[in-house]
């Protein structure tokens, strides 16, 4: 058997379905395109696929993996496309397959793409606060555990953040910690930038790369 590495993007509506939908979707898809995809033994066997880094719901991905195991070791991955895409919605697309070549508990960062506006200031009075609010010594938020809320500083979690002033938005590119033991959400950076605001703050979130803690793209 030989694993592989299933590269798609999620956009447009199912931007909006959770991960267990997601997962649903592609394990139909794996079954409707007759893939030689590995299945689980068992009562009910099914297509097994895992996802390294789940995507929260809203964001979206441009760079999204799943990883599968092929029966077949010679079939060719052009057909995995095009068979895949056969079976998927529109809002998911496969683009690349590739043999993996780390696994997914070297993830440790991911880079994502915020666009900022909000309807009560300009552009540059938003780039300007952002910038206020990233150069703060502690960025202090309330975060869910298993065993309740707690308050963080994800400051610690934020490894590069660069502030790009558009004509109606500002970009925000960040790379925060991930992976299991380290997790900042950017949902978090936008709620604490609105506490620090004072004002309600529209957001538009893609992921766009994972890497490892070398910062080493991904693959």
């Amino acid at each position: 058997m030989k694993n592989v590495r299933i590269w798609f993007k999620k956009d447009y509506e199912c931007r909006y379905i959770s991960h267990l939908d997601l997962n649903r979707c592609m394990l139909r898809a794996l079954h409707k395109s007759k893939l030689p995809v590995w299945h689980t033994e068992g009562f009910n066997p099914h297509p097994f696929a895992t996802f390294p880094l789940p995507l929260s719901l809203g964001f979206r991905g441009v760079n999204e993996c799943m990883d599968v195991k092929l029966e077949n070791d010679d079939y060719p991955f052009e057909k995995i496309i095009s068979k895949l895409n056969e079976c998927l919605p529109k809002g998911i697309k496969v683009f690349n397959v590739t043999e993996p070549l780390m696994k997914s508990g070297k993830i440790a960062f991911a880079k994502f793409s915020i666009n900022l506006s909000c309807d009560k200031i300009n552009t540059s009075k938003i780039a300007e606060k952002l910038s206020e609010f990233l150069y703060l010594d502690k960025i202090e938020v309330e975060k869910k555990s298993k065993k309740g809320l707690k308050t963080v500083d994800i400051k610690q979690g934020i490894k590069s953040a660069k502030i790009e002033e558009k004509f109606d938005f500002v970009t925000l590119n960040v790379v925060l910690s991930a992976g299991s033991s380290d997790n900042v959400n950017p949902n978090l950076i936008v709620s604490a930038f609105e506490e620090y605001l004072q004002l309600p703050v529209y957001a538009d979130i893609t992921r766009l790369d994972l890497y490892n803690s070398d910062m080493e793209l991904f693959r």
